[in-house]
C-alpha cells in the first residue's frame, strides 16, 4: 500500500483523537415553505490554528484503508450528543443524515451497533438517517439488501446518496426500497434551464412520489434551481443557496433565530404540469381507491392503486380479457352475466365506435374479507393522440355496506 496513504490516514486518525475532526451541519429545507426540516452531518478537519481542511483532502485515504468506518461511528456519537443538546434547548430534534461508507456493509452487526449507540443516548431511531452513496450500494448489492433489512428491523431510515450519478439507479430503488433519495448535483448542472434536464428531474420526482420516497435535491446554489424544484414536488432542498455547512454552535444559533418566511408566490400558480398532475392524482385517489388504465386495442392494462379497495387479489397488470374474467368470477352470481356482457372488450370497442364516451355500472363484488359490497365502476374512453389505440380509464369505488358471501 502506498506509504503516503498510510501516513495520511495516521495523521487523520490522530486528528480525530485530538477532536480536531468536527461535525458540521447543513440544513435541508422544505421546498414549499422554505423552513428547515432536517440536516446532514458532514465532517471537517479544524486545525489548532483555525484552518479548515475539507474532507476530499483526507477522506479518500481513509476510505481506501477502511479507517473511514471508525470515523463514521465517531460522527454518529457526535450527532446523538448534538440532538440531546437541542432537546435541552427546547428545540425540537430533527432527523440528521449520517454518511456511512461501503465498509459498513461488511459489518455483520452494523444495524445492531447503530441501535445500541442511539439507545445509549435515549433517542428515537428515526432521528438518524443512514446515507450510503449509490456507487457503494451498486458494488455491494447483496450485502446492501441484508444491511437495509437490518436497519428496517431496528427502525432506521435509509437514504441513497448521489442518486442518478450511476447506471443502476432504478434497479437500486427496486431492490432496496429507500425512504429517501438524494438527487445528484450533476442533474442540476444546466441550472434547470434545459428542458431535457427539467423533464428528467420531473420524472424522478413523479416516480418517487408514487412510491412514497422522500426526495432531496443537493447542490442547489441558484434562485433558478430553487424556483424550478419547488414547483414539481421535490420535498427537500440542500445547498449553498440556503446555507453552507456550519459548526454545531452556528447551526444551533441558526435554528434558534431562523425565521425564513414562506414565499409570496402561490404554489398552485407556478406548478409545472407534472406537479399539477400529482396534486390531481392525490385528489382522485381519495374518491376512487382503484384506478385501471386499459388499452382495448392492444388488450393490456395496469392498475394505479389498490388503496382501501374491497378486493386486492386481482393482478396489477396483464390483458384486459383476463381482467374481465377475473372480475366476473369475483362478482355476485346474479351480477356476473350483466357485468361480462357490458365490460367484455368486444362490447367496449363497440360502444366506443357508437360514439359513447363513458358508461357506469354498479355491481356486487366479493371482498377479501368474504363480504359482497356494491362497487361502482365508471369507464371513460380516451383517444390516444399518438396512435390509433382506444384507451379506457376505469374508476372504481366500493361502498361500505355489504352482505356475507
Amino acid at each position: 500500500m502506498n506509504g503516503y496513504i498510510i501516513s495520511d490516514v495516521l495523521t487523520a486518525m490522530q486528528a480525530m483523537h485530538r477532536r480536531e475532526l468536527k461535525v458540521y451541519y447543513q440544513p435541508k429545507i422544505d421546498a414549499t415553505t422554505g423552513r428547515v426540516k432536517s440536516a446532514e452531518a458532514l465532517i471537517r478537519w479544524v486545525r489548532e490554528d483555525g484552518d479548515v481542511i475539507l474532507p476530499q483532502q483526507f477522506l479518500p485515504a481513509m476510505e481506501q484503508t477502511g479507517a473511514v468506518a471508525m470515523l463514521d461511528w465517531y460522527v454518529v456519537e457526535h450527532v446523538c450528543t448534538f440532538l440531546n443538546r437541542l432537546k435541552a434547548l427546547n428545540i425540537e430534534p430533527m432527523p440528521i443524515s449520517v454518511n456511512f461508507s461501503r465498509w459498513h456493509l461488511h459489518e455483520e452487526n452494523m444495524p445492531t451497533h447503530l441501535s445500541e449507540i442511539v439507545d445509549s443516548h435515549g433517542l428515537d431511531h428515526r432521528l438518524i438517517v443512514v446515507e450510503i452513496t449509490e456507487s457503494a450500494i451498486a458494488q455491494e448489492e447483496e450485502l446492501m439488501r441484508k444491511t437495509v433489512n437490518g436497519l428496517r428491523e431496528h427502525g432506521f431510515e435509509f437514504s441513497i446518496d448521489d442518486f442518478g450519478s450511476g447506471l443502476s439507479s432504478l434497479s437500486l430503488v427496486a431492490d432496496t426500497s429507500p425512504d429517501e433519495i438524494k438527487i445528484d448535483r450533476s442533474l442540476l448542472r444546466m441550472n434547470c434551464e434545459s428542458e431535457r434536464e427539467r423533464i428528467i428531474l420531473e420524472s424522478i420526482f413523479l416516480f418517487a412520489n408514487r412510491l412514497n420516497i422522500r426526495t432531496v435535491a443537493e447542490g442547489v446554489e441558484t434562485k433558478e434551481q430553487y424556483g424550478f424544484l419547488r414547483t414539481c414536488n421535490c420535498n427537500l432542498i440542500q445547498g449553498f443557496y440556503f446555507a453552507h455547512p456550519m459548526p454545531e454552535d452556528d447551526f444551533t444559533q441558526y435554528l434558534l433565530t431562523q425565521c425564513m418566511s414562506i414565499e409570496e408566490e402561490d404554489i398552485l400558480q407556478i406548478q409545472t404540469e407534472t406537479g399539477a398532475v400529482q396534486i390531481l392524482l392525490q385528489a382522485v385517489y381519495k374518491r376512487y381507491p382503484l384506478i385501471i388504465y386499459g388499452n382495448l386495442t392492444k388488450n393490456s392494462f395496469y392498475m394505479m392503486t389498490y388503496e382501501n379497495f374491497t378486493a386486492k387479489s386481482c393482478p396489477s397488470t396483464g390483458t384486459v380479457d383476463d381482467l374481465i374474467e377475473h372480475g366476473t368470477l369475483s362478482m355476485h352470481p346474479d351480477d356476473r352475466e350483466r357485468w361480462n356482457a357490458m365490460f367484455c372488450r368486444e362490447n367496449q370497442l363497440k360502444l366506443y365506435r357508437e360514439g359513447i364516451q363513458e358508461f357506469h355500472m354498479i355491481t356486487r363484488q366479493l371482498g377479501d374479507d368474504g363480504v359482497y359490497r356494491k362497487v361502482e365502476t365508471s369507464n371513460y374512453f380516451v383517444k390516444c393522440p399518438a396512435t390509433e389505440d382506444v384507451l379506457i380509464i376505469s374508476l372504481c369505488n366500493n361502498f361500505a355496506d355489504g352482505e356475507e358471501a
